[in-house]
């Protein structure tokens, strides 16, 4: 089954947002970005150096649970960059939703941080150590190497979304 949606995920600096929006581009589907969802007490938690809660979370990902669903429910394929960083946060996005792939951009902390510094973000690098730690790395996605060039993982992620086997 071709998906209705996809979640790229990995921690703050992999490249989620880019990534998304290029593939998203490229399938001709919505984009959103998770972040545009945090509520304004979240951004300044995580820009003052403070990991979120659980609790922090939760309201956030209910809110993407919701906008996936509406976008499933219409038949309006979506890519959502977001971190889902735990298999609890993916459960709470997908729920009971059929057709939601999840996409993993991964990469070596060393890349990450590097990319982290040279950007203008409400989170900052000093965060990068707690996000690898909190990652439990998904068992059932496709996984791409940041170290790639981008259009060649939006190529190969296309390629295999479209794939009808």
């Amino acid at each position: 089954m071709r998906p209705r949606a996809v979640i790229v995920m990995g921690v703050s600096g992999s490249g989620k947002t880019t990534l998304g929006a290029a593939l998203a581009g490229r399938l001709g589907w919505a984009f959103a970005d998770a972040d545009d969802f945090h509520p304004a007490a979240n951004r300044e938690k995580m820009a003052s150096g403070v990991p979120l809660t659980d609790e922090d979370r939760a309201p956030w990902l209910e809110a993407l649970h919701r906008l996936i669903a509406d976008h499933v429910r219409r038949e309006r394929p979506l890519v959502l960059a977001c971190s889902a960083l735990k298999e609890r946060y993916r459960r709470t996005l997908i729920g009971e939703l059929e057709g939601v792939r999840i996409v993993f951009a991964q990469g070596s902390r060393d890349l990450i941080a590097g990319r982290m510094s040279a950007r203008q973000h409400f989170m900052p690098v000093a965060l990068l150590d707690s996000q690898l730690a909190a990652l439990e790395p998904p068992q059932d996605a496709l996984t791409v190497d940041i170290r790639l060039p981008l259009e060649e993982n939006v190529r190969l992620l296309a390629a295999k979304l479209t794939d009808p086997a």
